[in-house]
């Protein structure tokens, strides 16, 4: 921890914001002074907006995720056998594939110690899916990480007070200060956070999009870049690949919906979007893990353990094992539904053009799945069902997504962001190319089916 009394806080945020670079000594006195609570979320704050403003260099991305990495406890999984997969995705709208390709890899004997976020703005967060089973807790310590990981290959679970503790601050604050798409800030929070896991090999799902932090594909691919170096440096096996937030992914935006719809795909009725991707990355983890020889056998093992039951049978075990109502994903009709439904109609007759990632989810958050500070509580019944995605025929009036709220002033702003993000139109659109670039420590490439 670094001890210089001499360094003061204002003048290395003034430094920052008149774009001068910070040396290591700079960086880790702040991780370690709001580590401590010694310094106030509002010059963090303004730390934070000058970093996004003005940006960090390769040096200082390094030294503050090194610096977040070590405010607190490396996890030493070295006494459980095999190699330690972890999969993290740059957030997006639908986005449940942790709740899907963790159980898979699980399923197959590839160890997989998961420590989650909650929602960032518009995105949810998996931490906010899992709470949303009754009964499932993800605040889990130590002995008990390990413990459960030994058991089942598998655990799912939040930042504790022990592992990368400013992370954990840093995320909450990013949040309610807009300032979350910053690469440098996105980097050094995604892998402090997952090196802090004692992981061998990390499989990255980096979106872009009308949905993603990292609209343009060139940032997106940058940020890709910037993750998989990051990982190679620690000696950790990284593989990203870059996928499309044009759109939601699948039909569930919401918590308890995504956790709803995560269970279809696990009993092989999940939709083609969500599969394509999920298998992918389980495919990948199951490679990394030892278990298949290459990714496309891997991609096969990944469809047998959804075919055999397996997967499904390892996500029941878990949710069971974390406290979970595992009846409730065997009976999901038991869950009570949000006070107020609603729907969203077709303005004309034609083809959906575009369904704007960005806006379902500014919609379901307006309707309580979401945080607009980070002191909110998240609805888990509340979010939307699609009932079209782009490319697909409507009829003037015909139902494209359905609302859930408990909270009934939300609706009528809800439905406007719904429309600003829905185009309806003559022609039918191309497919959206779902899956475009693989990054590993070789380089940037085409992905190729």
């Amino acid at each position: 921890m670094a001890d210089n009394n001499n360094l003061n806080p204002v003048s290395i945020i003034r430094k920052k914001r008149d774009g001068q670079p910070l040396d290591e000594e700079e960086i880790r006195f702040l991780i370690d002074r709001y580590t401590d609570e010694t310094l106030p979320d509002y010059q963090m704050s303004a730390f934070l907006m000058a970093a996004y403003l003005n940006g960090l260099n390769e040096e200082e991305s390094a030294v503050l995720t090194s610096a977040m990495l070590h405010s607190g406890t490396i996890l030493d999984l070295s006494e459980l056998p095999g190699r330690k997969v972890d999969k993290h995705s740059t957030g997006g709208v639908g986005d449940k594939l942790s709740l899907i390709l963790a159980p898979i890899a699980a399923s197959r004997e590839v160890s997989v110690p998961m420590i989650s976020g909650r929602g960032l703005g518009h995105t949810g967060g998996t931490l906010d899916k899992l709470e949303s089973i009754t009964g499932f807790t993800v605040d889990i310590p130590l002995k008990r990480f390990k413990e459960i990981l030994g058991k089942h290959h598998l655990v799912m679970a939040g930042q504790t007070r022990e592992v990368a503790p400013a992370d954990r601050r840093l995320y909450a604050l990013r949040d309610v200060t807009a300032t979350v798409e910053s690469i440098p800030l996105i980097a050094s929070s995604i892998m402090s956070k997952k090196l802090a896991e004692g992981i061998d090999a990390l499989v990255l799902d980096v979106k872009f999009g009308s949905g993603a932090f990292m609209e343009n594909i060139d940032d997106a691919l940058q940020l890709a870049e910037t993750l998989v170096g990051i990982g190679e440096e620690f000696g950790k096996k990284t593989v990203a690949y870059l996928t499309s937030m044009e759109e939601p992914l699948g039909y569930a935006v919401g918590n308890w919906l995504e956790a709803r719809e995560a269970v279809e795909c696990l009993r092989g009725e999940g939709p083609e979007d969500v599969m394509e991707i999920t298998h992918l990355l389980a495919g990948t983890m199951i490679w990394m893990g030892g278990k298949a020889g290459s990714v496309q056998k891997g991609v096969e093992e990944s469809r047998r353990a959804v075919a055999d039951g397996s997967a499904y049978d390892k996500w029941l075990d878990l949710v069971s094992e974390q406290g979970g109502d595992a009846g409730l994903l065997k009976d999901p009709d038991r869950y009570p539904e949000a006070d107020h439904r609603f729907s969203f109609d077709a303005p004309q007759e034609g083809y959906i053009n575009s369904l704007k990632a960005y806006q379902v989810g500014m919609a379901s958050l307006e309707l309580g799945a979401g945080r607009k500070s980070k002191e909110s509580a998240v609805d888990p019944q509340a979010g939307i069902l699609l009932k079209k995605k782009i490319g697909d025929f409507v009829k003037k009036g015909e139902t494209i997504a359905v609302g859930f709220t408990n909270n009934n002033r939300a609706i009528e702003i809800a439905r406007k962001h719904l429309a600003d993000g829905c185009t309806v139109g003559k022609n039918k659109p191309d497919p959206l190319e779902l899956i475009t670039h693989k990054v590993n420590k070789s380089g940037i490439s085409k992905y190729k089916t």
